[in-house]
């Protein structure tokens, strides 16, 4: 039986288009799943957009647009982003897709069979831009902490509850119980710690008339499904065959709901848990979040622009906000472009293929199809970087084996062993790099293919 690996990440408000803050956790999660189908697992990434709710009808609203038609807009707009970063998902899921909508209501119809909704009366403030309730904790200065340039709505409604409470004790076991369950290990005992203070039911729906831009709730057409509760249920509505998932990767904004909330329903309605919920830091731009709230954002396709694709999903995958907040500047991502790119790994290229050019010589394509063992180990842990570090280690060892024997000093059967050995570093390199960066991967093995090698344009021009 083949071994299977299910990859998920959050999916975004349609609000506005994604920016390079939401595109980081795609980015990262391609790794693994390229990493996965390199192993010969049958593998399944799953992206998309969370369509309902109050932000995205405010959006339409302001935008003079009924909901779906500025949904479906935003919704391929955010695909086109992803498809820039070369992001290779199995299904790019909408919450208004017919079969989510579907599995949302069969869901919300299990927990209730167990005993786990009521109908009660919810008291205080909600944020729009969250798309939640707010403790007050979460609250300075009269706004949400996330989002500070949004007004807090101030509700008095009813609304179904779902017995978030009941499972307070089954979690606290559940993560205690599995170390891996929770990461990284500073979220595990932030989540450890926000159930000391105690968990409160929760309001899964709105009434119609303050959310009409929702999945009606099973039974009471007056209702409407709370977002968060319609727009988790996505991976297993996504891809049901390959459920439960081997980890959700998410900001670390959303890690309560997917480490609390969603396993809390998910034992409700008689599921298996997911096994590693991944949740990372924030992208900064010169100091502050990236935000659609606060406009300050960058998308995509300004960077791949401006860098190319390789080189912003390098520059991200070693210098992304995998544990902590991480600051970026278009001249942080010049400065490691040039460094690491265009005088690394480019420079080395065009070293060992002038050099193989000028020898005349034909060469044997040494197949590699096995990754290294620790660029697999550090993706098994999660550590993108690491994994990275390692292959540039390999690109440095073997520019230092060019720099220590000299070929270019060399003739005949001695310069032929020097040149076969630096090739054959490169085929590795190539393989190493294809969960990383795909493309410069396949131009390098290209390149390098054989017999004859010829010198060819830089991978990586200065700027």
């Amino acid at each position: 039986m083949d071994k299977k690996f299910y990859v998920t990440t959050a999916i975004d408000y349609t609000n506005d288009v994604i920016h390079i803050g939401h595109s980081y956790q795609k980015i990262i999660a391609d790794v693994l799943a390229r990493y996965h189908r390199l192993m010969g697992d049958k593998t399944f990434f799953l992206t998309g957009t969370d369509e309902h709710g109050g932000t995205s009808e405010q959006a339409a609203k302001k935008a003079g647009k009924i909901p779906k038609e500025f949904v479906d807009e935003i919704s391929k707009k955010d695909k086109e982003q992803l498809d820039l970063l070369n992001i290779s998902y199995d299904r790019f899921i909408r919450t208004t897709d017919p079969d989510h909508k579907k599995t949302v209501e069969e869901f919300y119809k299990k927990v209730e069979a167990n005993g786990d909704i009521y109908k009660g009366e919810y008291k205080g403030f909600y944020c729009t831009g969250c798309e939640s309730y707010k403790n007050p904790s979460e609250i300075v200065d009269g706004k949400c902490s996330l989002h500070p340039t949004r007004e807090l709505e101030e509700i008095n409604e009813e609304n179904y509850f779902f017995k978030w409470s009941k499972y307070a004790d089954f979690l606290k076991k559940h993560i205690l119980d599995n170390p891996d369950f929770i990461k990284p290990e500073s979220q595990r005992k932030n989540m450890l710690g926000f159930l000391e203070q105690g968990l409160e039911d929760i309001a899964i729906s709105r009434p119609i008339e303050k959310v009409s831009w929702g999945i009606p709730v099973p039974g009471d057409p007056k209702q409407t499904i709370y977002v968060w509760f319609d727009a988790i249920i996505n991976y297993v509505s996504g891809a049901p065959d390959f459920w439960p998932a081997d980890v959700h990767i998410l900001g670390k904004d959303n890690v309560r709901w997917h480490a609390l909330l969603w396993p809390a329903m998910l034992k409700s309605a008689g599921y298996e848990l997911p096994k590693t919920i991944y949740g990372h830091g924030f992208i900064n731009l010169n100091g502050e979040k990236i935000s659609k709230s606060r406009g300050n954002v960058i998308r995509p396709n300004e960077l791949v622009e401006k860098f190319g694709v390789d080189a912003v999903r390098y520059y991200f995958i070693k210098y992304g906000p995998l544990i902590e907040d991480v600051d970026i500047s278009l001249d942080k991502i010049k400065e490691v472009y040039n460094s690491d790119l265009a005088n690394g790994l480019g420079n080395l290229i065009s070293r060992i293929a002038k050099l193989c050019e000028n020898s005349g010589f034909e060469f044997e394509n040494k197949k590699i199809n096995k990754l290294d063992d620790n660029v697999a180990k550090s993706l098994d842990e999660f550590r993108f970087d690491e994994a990275l570090k390692i292959i540039w280690e390999k690109i440095t060892t073997t520019d230092q084996y060019i720099n220590t024997n000299e070929p270019w000093k060399l003739k005949g059967e001695e310069l032929k062993k020097i040149l076969t050995y630096s090739v054959n570093s490169l085929a590795t390199i190539a393989y190493c790099l294809l969960p990383f960066l795909p493309e410069t991967a396949q131009k390098i093995e290209k390149q390098f293919k054989g017999p004859k090698i010829k010198s060819g344009a830089p991978l990586f021009p200065r700027i």
